[in-house]
């Protein structure tokens, strides 16, 4: 796949079959649509399936409700994902005030024609585009003649046979329903980051921990509580369990992100490190002291060997 940052330096492109969205999370409501988009280029002796995506995403820049929002995949993993799911190319636009004051036919005739030489263009039925959302399928239709373009829609039954959004994977991490986000995701959640040290408390009572320190703020950090992980550390898989929280029992004062690794006993302070969530195994609570604690993690441990 090859990564385009903006339209600058990009030469319209022979044969591009276009779909475009925020995709974030890259679920399987959107690998709906890219399964789609794929089949339609090959369908082509010269197509080629041409994602355009946004960064910053859009409502960080038009929203006012947006300081709080988190996303499911930061833009580095959302071009892992995008090629892993057989795009050609992929289209970075960098979303400003600017952009998003083009009319519906402003983007068209200047993103869509004279940037990506679009032959056909793929949306979910419920897509919009343009300031204020002006611009969709029954626009386009009426005008492709005009446009030199055609324009296929992803029939409303197939996108709801799936039923599912970015803002439902959001909520379900929220809530820590680990099992309903792998199941929208089609994969396991993650979080990469690097790891960095610690008030190393867990090293004194057997359960020493790697501290994540996620590498991008706006990435989302499901619920606190326990969880069993997988934990993928310089190419090899390990299992683990671990606590996003406060750390009550010891009189934590911010939220942290700590895995103690199932068999493992390297130094790997200032590494990268990527946690796949395989399940919630209980809520953070607070102990009477480190004793019970010890208990409570030694169950932990238990029950997360088994869930993995």
């Amino acid at each position: 796949m090859i990564v385009h940052r903006g339209l600058d330096d990009l030469q319209p492109l022979p044969g591009a079959v276009v779909t475009s969205g925020t995709f974030d999370g890259v679920h399987l409501g959107h690998q709906t649509i890219l399964k789609r988009l794929n089949e339609v280029a090959r369908a082509h002796p010269d197509g080629q399936s041409v994602v355009m995506t946004y960064w910053p995403h859009p409502r960080t820049v038009v929203s006012n409700d947006s300081q709080d929002l988190r996303l499911l995949s930061t833009l580095e993993e959302k071009i892992e994902l995008l090629q892993q799911a057989g795009v050609d190319h992929l289209v970075v636009i960098p979303f400003t005030r600017a952009f998003s004051q083009l009319t519906s036919g402003e983007f068209i005739q200047q993103v869509l024609i004279d940037g990506l030489g679009t032959k056909k263009l793929v949306i979910g039925y419920d897509h919009r585009f343009g300031r204020d959302r002006q611009g969709g399928f029954d626009y386009i239709q009426a005008h492709q003649a005009e446009y030199g373009f055609e324009v296929e829609e992803i029939p409303r039954q197939d996108i709801e046979a799936v039923g599912i959004s970015s803002s439902k994977i959001r909520t379900a991490l929220n809530e820590g329903n680990i099992d309903a986000a792998t199941r929208f995701l089609g994969r396991p959640y993650s979080l990469t980051g690097t790891i960095v040290k610690g008030r190393q408390l867990g090293r004194a009572i057997g359960f020493p921990t790697a501290n994540l320190q996620v590498d991008d703020a706006i990435k989302l950090i499901p619920a606190n509580g326990v969880y069993a992980v997988d934990v993928i550390q310089s190419g090899e898989t390990y299992g683990g369990m671990l606590n996003i929280g406060f750390r009550p029992t010891v009189a934590g004062e911010h939220q942290t992100i700590e895995t103690f690794i199932f068999d493992f006993s390297k130094d790997i302070y200032g590494e990268q490190m990527t946690l796949q969530f395989r399940a919630f195994l209980r809520p953070e609570q607070k102990f009477t002291g480190l004793p019970a604690l010890m208990e409570q993690l030694q169950k932990d441990e238990q029950n997360a060997r088994f869930r993995l």
